[in-house]
């Protein structure tokens, strides 16, 4: 389950060592662990996780067991990609590996991306597993990405290691595994703090078509 540390007035938020699929649990834990960040004054925000994954995103198994829960467990996932877009401090996701479906939008919500350049795949399946992009989730991608980009992504299921992902403004930087959480806290250390509040301000109206559609499924 995600745990969170500092690095100096850095949070880094691992969110654990396996898959990290979208649990009920483990969204719950990741929305409190964003509350502490907000109420102890951090001034950024790094995400990354331990094991190969950084995140394969919704949790099929426990969705196929629950369907008559379906509506409600999107509107969670959307909720939280919608906070993270909006979070009022700076954010980065540091990619130690695999980032699947709504784990990749997970590390499109953050502001900047660096992921690891010999391992790991940056990828929307959903093509190929016939599930269409909610309206919110294509929202998401499409405002941060280029058009090109995300005809690449979206409709292919292809799979992207670190340099292509790089190639194709998925990601802004990639590292080695070592340097990753380094090369995070070189792109938020420089800028200080923020006031939450005007930085919330500007993120909300920068974002506030993907906002409505993800918090209005």
């Amino acid at each position: 389950m995600p745990t969170l540390t500092y690095r100096d007035k850095i949070a880094v938020l691992d969110l654990g060592e396996d898959e990290n699929r979208f649990s009920p649990e483990f969204l719950l834990e990741v929305d409190r662990a964003l509350d502490t960040v907000l109420a102890e004054g951090a001034h950024a925000l790094i995400t990354t996780a331990s094991g190969k994954f950084y995140s394969n995103g919704l949790d099929l198994d426990w969705l196929s067991a629950h369907g008559d829960r379906a509506e409600w467990y999107v509107a969670q996932v959307q909720s939280l990609l919608a906070r993270l877009l909006t979070l009022p401090v700076p954010t980065a996701a540091a990619l130690p590996g695999h980032a699947f479906g709504a784990g990749a939008m997970l590390a499109l919500a953050h502001d900047w991306r660096v992921m690891r350049a010999d391992r790991g795949y940056f990828c929307f399946p959903e093509a190929d597993i016939h599930i269409p992009f909610s309206r919110g989730m294509a929202a998401l991608i499409q405002t941060k990405l280029t058009p090109k980009s995300a005809i690449a992504s979206m409709t292919t299921g292809r799979r992207f290691g670190g340099p292509d992902a790089l190639a194709h403004d998925l990601v802004d930087a990639i590292a080695d595994a070592d340097n990753l959480t380094d090369q995070a806290m070189a792109l938020l250390a420089p800028l200080g703090a923020k006031d939450q509040a005007t930085l919330g301000a500007i993120k909300t109206t920068m974002f506030a078509d993907a906002v409505t559609a993800l918090t209005n499924p």
